[in-house]
């Protein structure tokens, strides 16, 4: 944030150089400031600013988080909130001029414009009247924006320290806003498409009926809730839930529900399933059936779709949560289930980093065996969509900068947006880690089958549930266009 400072020709300030350079903060004293002596802050809009704003303030008006309400506005536009410029001048203030010892006593603020996102403010304090008796000192305030338009102006009225005050600069705590336009997006995807049905397997607790209601009154899915009608009504009851104008599907336990929803899946009654308050391997039981089951020519294959606050891009784990410990074969299945997600996810051109320990080859690490391999399946058009790079550490898969201290040239180091564990125990660990140690959020689905499967879990919050049920929409639509899709690529044949 540029600071500068001007002072009438005749008593230029004492401000200490070595004090600046230093970072240092050192006032003006009552006695030292001289009328028509000025200090000035220039600080360009972002996004960022207002939202820290509001969370500080509390001031959540849409004119300045909305864009939609922004955009009808009689500003057309995301605003800031007014008194962010008057933060500005209590920092010339409090920094500056007078600066350390400083006690602000009023201010009388006009606003002459909207500062919008973008623009560049300058905020300038003008001694124009010192009162000696109290030691107060009366500043014109102006701002204005890169144009020249004055956007604030007014006056503060303060009592300026007697004292000369030279203080470090307290570094300040890093901030971070942690958003959520990821998953909102693609639930947002999700407004043009009808709600899918979907099988809700056994949700005979809160959470997992609470999920699935949520899902419905977002428009995503239309459930049939299959289990123990006594045991559902129970949940709805005990977590105040209206269950009308919701199926239920009778099955007598979490196993009969299990098989009952992949049945419906068969014949073609719903276009997803949901997991319940039952455990994975029992859902997944059924779906791997070879017999009744929902298995394709393809792998069967979980993903955990991740919203990493501190990366720039949303990133799929594979698989973290079904194949323990895959073979190449089992490897190659599920980076293309992986590369398909990512495709339907709105990827162009997804980037796939096959993970282990190190970035070079070596027989002592199978791992990097497989990812060899991995990459030479891509090239020869096994793996297809994506580009594919490994092995590759985890730091150079996600970090650019670590990437060239080790002098890695990859379109895939530094930017993955697929990272394929080596194994089950490995993906989960990552999982979990970006999940309680950078407050990320995982959406989980299961890839490979006829149908996307959504697998929740108990500490799923409601975002994250609604995320793992609207990419299970947008799979089943990208589903119903490559089999609409099919007779006519036929016909042409």
């Amino acid at each position: 944030m540029p600071l500068t400072m001007t002072a009438p020709a005749e008593k230029s300030p004492t401000m200490n150089a070595a004090a600046a350079s230093t970072g240092e903060l050192e006032n003006r004293t009552f006695d030292e400031i001289a009328i028509g002596e000025s200090a000035s802050l220039t600080r360009t809009l972002s996004r960022d600013d207002i939202a820290l704003f509001a969370v500080m303030s509390g001031d959540v008006n849409p004119a300045h988080l909305d864009q939609r309400y922004a955009e009808a506005s009689m500003f057309h536009r995301i605003i800031a909130h007014g008194m962010w410029g008057g933060a500005l001048l209590s920092a010339v203030l409090g920094t500056r001029l007078p600066g350390p010892g400083t006690i602000y006593l009023g201010q009388d603020l006009r606003f002459r414009r909207p500062v919008g996102l973008g623009d560049t403010v300058t905020v300038t304090v003008t001694a124009k009247e010192k009162q000696p008796e109290k030691h107060i000192v009366v500043f014109d305030c102006h701002c204005v924006n890169q144009r020249g338009e004055e956007v604030i102006s007014g006056t503060a009225t303060t009592i300026a320290p007697a004292e000369k005050i030279r203080r470090p600069r307290v570094e300040l705590p890093e901030v971070q806003l942690r958003r959520h336009d990821r998953y909102q997006e693609l639930i947002d995807r999700c407004a043009r498409l009808a709600p899918i049905p979907t099988a809700v397997v056994h949700p005979c607790d809160e959470v997992s009926l609470a999920g699935a209601v949520g899902a419905a009154q977002a428009g995503l899915i239309k459930p049939l809730l299959i289990g123990p009608e006594a045991k559902i009504r129970a949940a709805a009851a005990a977590a105040a839930i209206d269950l009308t104008g919701y199926e239920i599907v009778t099955a007598e336990h979490s196993h009969a529900a299990a098989a009952t929803a992949v049945a419906l899946a068969r014949a073609g009654k719903v276009e997803s399933i949901m997991k319940g308050s039952l455990h994975t391997d029992e859902l997944m039981h059924e779906v791997c059936s070879p017999t009744t089951g929902l298995k394709t020519a393809r792998r069967i294959s979980h993903a955990f779709v991740m919203d990493v606050p501190t990366y720039a891009q949303p990133i799929i784990i594979t698989d973290a949560a079904i194949n323990i410990a895959p073979t190449l074969e089992d490897k190659r299945d599920i980076c293309q289930n992986a590369i398909d997600l990512a495709r339907t996810l709105g990827s162009q051109t997804p980037r796939v980093a096959v993970l282990s320990a190190v970035e070079t080859v070596t027989a002592k690490i199978p791992s990097t065996l497989d990812a060899a391999a991995l990459c030479k399946m891509a090239d020869r058009a096994q793996i297809t969509g994506g580009l594919v790079d490994g092995p590759l550490a985890f730091d150079n898969a996600v970090s650019e900068a670590a990437a060239r201290e080790k002098h890695i040239v990859s379109p895939v180091a530094g930017k993955a947006n697929i990272l394929l564990v080596p194994d089950l125990e490995s993906g989960n660990m990552l999982a979990k880690q970006l999940t309680y140690m950078a407050n990320a959020d995982a959406a989980g689905i299961v890839l490979g089958a006829r149908i996307p499967i959504i697998l929740t879990s108990r500490a799923d919050n409601v975002r994250t549930r609604l995320a793992s049920a609207a990419v299970a929409v947008l799979l089943a639509e990208a589903r119903r266009e490559a089999l609409a899709a099919a007779p006519a690529a036929e016909s042409h044949a």
